[in-house]
């Protein structure tokens, strides 16, 4: 068998078929529904602020939803809680089309709220499913494969939904809401897990809150997860992106769709080379210098006053990132054992999928008093130092020359 045909195995498994195109679909929908849900805040408002409380709104129900997700994932089919996730995520969509119809502006805050909520919930339970659909040695292959497709769907989301809006705001919602519907079917088709967790473990505080002493007692894994919040939560741009679409780059909302669609370019092309040819060295250096590399390019972005270099500049973040991606998962899930995986991972995603968010509210509220591009500089900078103080931090992490090496 070839190193490419090797590669596509894991495509053998129905469950797996079944679990990436729920997660293509879902990542597609939510890629969509995002670039409609900020450029038409921004069409409305023209207010920088009001694009970061899109970020905080979505990151407001995982803080106090952290402890109990990952414990509901350990705890229950992660295959039903995946499929009920994202049909509350279909009826967020159903009433952001409803509120597309009349242009209100902050009832959208809410939905978004109800949205992050059930994706609290499906995130986790959905990571950790995956090492449920294929044996466990083809595990990092089916990573890099699921990252790779996920990142397909972040391309073509943006961009659908950029192309979309102009045929009216109430558009780009619905499709949304479609593909979220069919995301669902596909997440109920994936067959229970035969993967026993060995027992439902009683609801107690020490087991809420094991995912976080877990995590300060592994310091591979809370390296990776500290980084990637540092690193997000400054250089994080996409907030601005409607910004610079209309004020810097002059180009409307397509403009906006093709900015947010570059960063998933590099990604997929990234993360195609890494299901191809998985890593199996430096991988500690490798992820520190993705992010150094992730810096860099932000710093470029922010510099940028013509569309096409800006655009390069996103797909090199996009690549790098995916880098930083695939490591940092592949190092939390071989780290940890699958009776405790949900509630790792919940942590991990409030973390770091989250910092995302707040990154997203920081932009804002900061671009409100100095200007976007200032803010996506100083954040570039930011992002660059977080990596050389964490090489400090956590050297072990720096050295560590394999995903399973001896923690």
């Amino acid at each position: 068998m070839t190193k490419a045909s090797a590669g596509r195995a894991v495509f053998r498994f129905q469950n797996f078929r079944y679990y990436v195109m729920a997660r293509f679909l879902w990542g597609l929908a939510m890629q969509i529904q995002t670039v409609a849900v900020s450029w038409y805040v921004y069409d409305l408002t023209r207010d920088p602020l009001a694009l970061g409380l899109i970020g905080l709104a979505t990151f407001l129900p995982t803080v106090p939803l952290s402890l109990i997700t990952g414990a509901v994932a350990d705890r229950y089919d992660r295959r039903r809680i995946l499929y009920i996730g994202y049909g509350l995520i279909a009826c967020g969509a159903a009433a952001l089309c409803a509120l597309a119809s009349v242009r209100l502006v902050w009832p959208l805050y809410f939905v978004v709220i109800f949205v992050g909520a059930a994706r609290s919930f499906s995130n986790p339970a959905g990571q950790a499913l995956v090492a449920a659909t294929v044996p466990d040695e083809e595990y990092a292959s089916a990573t890099a494969w699921t990252n790779s497709i996920i990142q397909t769907a972040t391309v073509a989301g943006p961009a659908l939904g950029g192309l979309l809006f102009p045929l009216g705001a109430i558009v780009p919602f619905a499709v949304a809401l479609a593909c979220f519907a069919v995301a669902t079917f596909c997440a109920w088709r994936i067959s229970p897990s035969q993967k026993k967790l060995g027992g439902k473990p009683p609801v107690t505080w020490s087991m809420l809150v094991a995912g976080y002493r877990f995590i300060w007692s592994r310091s591979a894994i809370l390296g990776a997860i500290t980084l990637d919040l540092a690193a997000v939560l400054l250089g994080g741009a996409t907030a601005l992106l409607p910004i610079y679409a209309n004020e810097v780059f002059h180009t409307g909302s397509w403009g906006l769709g093709l900015l947010r669609s570059m960063p998933a370019v590099g990604s997929i092309a990234a993360a195609l080379v890494l299901a191809h040819r998985p890593m199996t060295r430096g991988v500690g250096r490798t992820m520190f210098v993705a992010v150094i590399v992730y810096g860099l390019a932000t710093i470029g972005f922010g510099l940028s006053t013509s569309i096409w270099p800006a655009m390069l500049c996103l797909m090199t973040l996009g690549a790098a990132d995916v880098v930083s991606v695939v490591i940092r998962q592949s190092i939390i899930q071989i780290d940890t054992p699958d009776e405790m995986r949900g509630r790792v991972i919940a942590v991990h995603n409030i973390m770091t999928g989250t910092s995302n968010n707040l990154g997203d509210f920081e932009s804002g509220a900061l671009a409100h008093f100095i200007g976007a591009p200032p803010t996506v500089i100083v954040g570039g900078v930011g992002a660059v130092a977080a990596s050389l103080l964490w090489i400090q931090f956590f050297p072990q992490l720096w050295a560590r020359e394999s995903f399973t090496q001896a923690k």
